[in-house]
């Protein structure tokens, strides 16, 4: 069985909630590559996204949390 095939068996057994959240990441996933627009996105809501779900789940600076005012400030 491939990954793909795995993927999608574990995600039909999910309810249709947790189904939509797994779109929407992939959706994050597709647009923080560049590969798509998030205003293209077919399921996603409008700015009342909430990706608190998706907390943890990237790479940041260790001291983010402490230091977040100091990140949104300045440009990378």
């Amino acid at each position: 069985m491939t990954t793909l095939e795995i993927a999608i068996a574990k995600i039909k057994n999910l309810p249709i909630e947790q189904r939509n959240d797994v779109i929407k990441f992939v959706e994050f996933l597709e647009y923080k590559s560049g590969t798509i627009n998030p205003n293209q996105s077919e399921i996603s809501e409008s700015n009342t996204q909430d990706w608190s779900d998706f907390i943890g789940c990237i790479e940041a600076e260790p001291d983010l949390s402490k230091n977040y005012k100091t990140y949104l400030t300045n440009e990378y």
